[in-house]
């Protein structure tokens, strides 16, 4: 073996760890451990995965229904993604107007006069927080209505110019490895901060969206015309949307259409966080209702 096969079968090996159980995975749970130990490897420990397909023209689009996965502690997920402060971030920002790539922190924080009056406001509460050094990796997506990141924070006592080392050795391959793990996630039954439908929403949904008319879906399922409705009317009213072919369309791109109820729910590797997002979206919801 040449001197310069050697690093070369050496890194084949190393993503052949990650990439081989990676493909086998079949919950987002599985997939975050992965990842999490993986890029824990690099030096980087407190990790935010945001994704959504619903971004609109003037935003990220509605909360409830991105998926958030976060390895932060519960105070800081509340207060950095449950406030919205994420939204002021100057590196939302950055991967808004670039996309795909990756972004030292440092090329950032250090030019204050170049950061909005929020976006230092953020910058001092990561600080505050112990969020000090990371790198936020964009993730190419095909559609315009569509965002994910990777905001990866380094280890305690890890300096931005020891992330920055690191990176200049190993970027690339972590940029890998978190493209990776996004088109997995992307492929799994996606839990958001929604209302859950019921089985016999779904049900009915599923036989609508195979081209059954009410009346139809009502014969199969035993049930009235009426009941077929009702639960239609619901499951729109809990997906926030106007007809039944938006809410099939919705939850086609979360993956939640004809999912086996043999297998094992692919949802929440952070259920902890993701019902932290919901609570917050609802006490948000009845504030504004009873102003």
């Amino acid at each position: 073996m040449s001197p310069q096969e050697a690093p070369i079968q050496g890194e084949r090996v190393g993503m052949l760890a990650f990439a081989g159980p990676l493909v086998r995975a079949t919950t987002l749970q599985q997939v975050w451990n992965l990842l999490c130990v993986e890029l824990s490897a690099y030096g980087f420990d407190r990790l935010i995965y945001g994704f959504t397909r619903f971004a609109t023209p003037s935003g990220v689009g509605p909360l409830e229904d991105a998926l958030f996965l976060t390895s932060h502690d519960k105070d800081y997920f509340e207060r950095f993604i449950g406030d919205r402060m994420f939204l002021d971030a100057p590196l939302t920002r950055w991967v808004q107007e670039n996309r795909s790539g990756s972004c030292s922190w440092g090329q950032i924080w250090k030019k204050p006069q170049d950061l909005r009056p929020q976006e230092r406001e953020v910058v001092a509460f990561n600080i505050a927080m112990g969020v000090t050094a990371g790198y936020t990796v964009a993730i190419p997506t095909p559609s315009p209505r569509s965002y994910a990141l990777f905001a990866l924070t380094g280890k305690r006592g890890l300096t931005q110019q020891d992330l920055d080392d690191t990176w200049a050795r190993h970027g690339e391959e972590i940029e890998v490895i978190c493209n990776l793990a996004h088109l997995k996630f992307a492929s799994l039954p996606i839990d958001t901060a929604r209302t859950k439908l019921s089985r016999r929403q779904m049900e009915v949904l599923e036989w609508v969206a195979l081209g059954k008319s009410n009346q139809d879906v009502a014969t199969i399922m035993g049930v009235s015309v009426p009941t077929i409705e009702k639960h239609l009317r619901v499951a729109r009213e809990k997906l926030v949307v106007e007809t039944t072919a938006q809410a099939i369309a919705k939850l086609t791109f979360l993956n939640q259409m004809y999912v086996s109820t043999s297998q094992p729910p692919s949802f929440g590797p952070n259920r902890e966080a993701t019902e932290s997002l919901r609570s917050f979206i609802n006490e948000t919801d009845e504030e504004e209702a009873e102003a």
